[in-house]
């Protein structure tokens, strides 16, 4: 039975009840009622007539009272039924016609047309609803976009190595290029990148499924910024871009896996040093709020867009599309870092007053307590 019966059957089931009641409450008390009246009528009058119940008079007109009423009831009881079944038809037409739609839209996009939408109606919990479902829809029309460009983007990572190793490889066959300790460095440097790449992805595989393995210790969050500076310092100053520490006096003693920080830090600056010009300077601050340390790495580049800003911790999400993959990475670093810092129970997030403004990136750690 579909929903709109069951509505219908559900609204006449509440008339015909409440008609029954009413039918037997009247059919019980009406008589009382209309004898008391006619007592007190006859008390007034000054009539025996009317003082006697067992007269004729008082027969008659009780009988004809409870056939006058019985009738009515039966009128009404009609009408009710009648109007009932017109409101029902309108009101289940009005729940049942957005269910329906729901429906129809939802096994579209089983079928993989994930741009189906839904109208809105009204703006009860059935619009609720329906908004719920079109947000439902375009996240997955966005996870599907996401889905073929992680695909072209894998391809194009594993085709430009590979690419360079065939080349190489039909070379030295053809007698066009010469072993010699060169060629065999550009083959092993391709080679790497397919190491780089298929480590990347086994790490964001991890990220994503949450199944890191973190060997958590207290530590002071300032070595943890030093390690790291230390670690890129040489290239920040063949950059001639200056690479700035802001600690507190007093050590942020945090429980988090050594290493892992270390890896998030490295990601956060070498993308800073990416984008930041020769001459700039690079800040790194660490501050305690309430019972978090607060870590942000700031530089002037190219800023960030509002729509940078909600995609930037995308796997393979570029802001600068012009920039080589080979120079700028595999695009999921902050992927991984993100995910490295929710495994701590921090948050990992970016502002920017727009392009051309610079940005910086904050995490935030526990405590150690």
């Amino acid at each position: 039975m579909s929903l709109g019966w069951k509505l219908f059957i559900s609204y006449v089931i509440v008339v015909i009840v409440g008609a029954a009641v009413l039918v037997v409450s009247t059919a019980s008390l009406g008589p009382v009622t209309f004898s008391q009246h006619l007592q007190s009528m006859s008390a007034m009058m000054g009539s025996s007539m009317m003082m006697d119940p067992s007269t004729q008079l008082q027969a008659d007109l009780d009988a004809n009272f409870r056939q006058a009423l019985n009738e009515t009831l039966l009128f009404a009881a009609l009408a009710a039924t009648v109007a009932a079944g017109i409101v029902s038809v309108y009101i289940s037409r009005r729940i049942v016609k957005p269910i329906q739609e729901t429906v129809r839209a939802s096994e579209r996009i089983a079928d993989g047309h994930y741009q189906e939408r839904l109208t809105v109606y009204s703006a009860d919990e059935l619009g609720e609803l329906t908004q719920s479902f079109n947000r439902m829809a375009a996240a997955l029309a966005e996870i599907e976009t996401m889905r073929q460009q992680l695909i072209a983007d894998i391809s194009h990572e594993l085709k430009t190595p590979l690419a360079g190793i065939q080349a190489y490889m039909e070379g030295l066959q053809d007698g066009v290029m010469q072993p010699g300790p060169e060629t065999y460095q550009q083959v092993q440097m391709e080679a790497a990148r397919l190491q780089r790449l298929v480590r990347d992805l086994q790490e964001l595989s991890r990220a994503e499924s949450e199944q890191f393995v973190l060997n958590p210790t207290t530590s002071d969050a300032s070595d943890l910024i030093r390690a790291a500076a230390n670690w890129l310092r040489p290239q920040f100053q063949d950059g001639d871009i200056e690479l700035h520490i802001n600690l507190p006096v007093r050590p942020i003693i945090v429980l988090a896996d050594p290493d892992r920080i270390r890896q998030v830090l490295l990601n956060l600056l070498g993308n800073a040093l990416q984008y930041t010009p020769s001459g700039g300077k690079v800040t790194v601050t660490l501050q305690q709020k309430d019972r978090q340390a607060l870590f942000s790495v700031q530089d002037p580049g190219i800023g960030l867009a509002d729509e940078d800003l909600k995609r930037i911790f995308q796997r393979f999400y570029r802001v600068d599309k012009s920039r080589a993959r080979a120079s700028g990475g595999s695009g999921i670093g902050l992927t991984i870092s993100q995910a490295i810092i929710r495994a701590h129970n921090g948050s990992l997030w970016a502002e920017s007053d727009g392009p051309g403004q610079g940005s910086t990136f904050f995490f935030s750690l526990p405590i150690a307590t």
